[in-house]
């Protein structure tokens, strides 16, 4: 049986230390939690697989889906790759004050050390406070020594590059990139599926639930990180109406924008690989096959790899667009 379905999914909240409240009274999710800091929106993370919110398959996992319709479901150039393993993690972020500054390890590291995929992610920014800031990359060349003294001494935030951000801003992190998001920020993050973090600096937090403050990967973080410095961090892009326009093409995922307003017709009968539609503004409306449905901002749908044609509408709106 063909997959002719779009599939939303339900989402995973995710109670964070420095989460806040915009998920639940802005983006509409439903929680009886505070603090929620992240959306797990598409996950095929271990202990945290998605479960199908809509439509004939509704209850399923997204495990199940893999191995029931495998190529159906997400491209046979895809599942060829990785199998009944999905290879992106979507996620929403509200971060009220600021992440600690971490790092992912490769591929390399990754598989060697916990067995999982690296993590190579990017942000999209969907609201920001004024003056908001996050940390990407270093802001001079530093040698593990330099970096290692600059933890022990407390100045480590001084070697770190800041950035004023506002809603649109774009940031690739690849790995051994240390990177942390600042507080008032809002935004999309693409992922590889990865849950591994390596946190480097937490600002002496103490968690409630513990009394203490969070554990420190330091050791772990050094054969880790990118210690160069690099000309520019944030992704330049030019928004046209009712075009998808490049924003971040890389070997783990490829994300488009589009600025939609009034109808467009999108044919897919040449990609090879699941569609991911993440509404950052706005909501639209998703034709498919004659079935209509509706996504609002801080919602996620996929489109199976047997889906090759969709009309999209729009008074105004916003999505990234997510494939392999």
């Amino acid at each position: 049986m063909k997959l002719k379905d779009p599939i939303k999914f339900i989402p995973i909240l995710k109670e964070r230390i420095w989460g806040g409240e915009k998920l639940i009274t802005t983006f509409k999710k439903t929680s009886d939690k505070k603090n929620i800091g992240e959306s797990w929106e598409i996950s095929d993370v271990e202990g945290d697989v998605s479960v199908v919110a809509n439509g004939p398959l509704q209850g399923q996992t997204l495990k199940e889906l893999l191995n029931s319709y495998k190529g159906d479901l997400v491209g046979n150039k895809v599942y060829e790759q990785f199998g009944n393993d999905f290879p992106i993690l979507i996620k929403f972020i509200d971060a009220k004050t600021p992440l600690s500054i971490q790092v992912h390890p490769n591929n390399e590291l990754a598989k060697a050390r916990h067995n999982s995929f690296g993590k190579n992610e990017m942000w999209y920014i969907m609201d920001a406070e004024p003056d908001a800031e996050l940390i990407v990359g270093f802001n001079r060349n530093v040698s593990q020594k330099e970096y290692v003294e600059s933890l022990e001494n407390g100045s480590v935030l001084e070697l770190l590059n800041s950035e004023k951000i506002k809603t649109g801003d774009t940031f690739y992190i690849p790995t051994g990139r240390v990177h942390a998001i600042g507080s008032g920020i809002v935004l999309a993050e693409i992922q590889q599926t990865s849950d591994v973090t390596y946190r480097i600096y937490d600002y002496e937090r103490i968690e409630e639930a513990t009394g203490k403050q969070r554990e420190l990967h330091t050791e772990l973080a050094l054969e880790a990180i990118d210690y160069d410095v690099h000309k520019n961090y944030k992704t330049t892009y030019e928004l046209k109406e009712n075009q998808f326009t490049e924003l971040v093409h890389s070997p783990y995922f490829k994300t488009d924008i589009l600025n939609l307003e009034g109808r467009l017709s999108k044919d897919y009968s040449q990609l090879d690989s699941f569609v991911i539609y993440m509404c950052v503004a706005g909501s639209f409306e998703l034709d498919c096959n004659g079935e209509k449905l509706q996504v609002d901002s801080g919602e996620t749908v996929l489109l199976p790899a047997s889906i090759t044609k969709v009309n999209l509408q729009s008074s105004e709106a916003t999505l990234l667009e997510v494939y392999l």
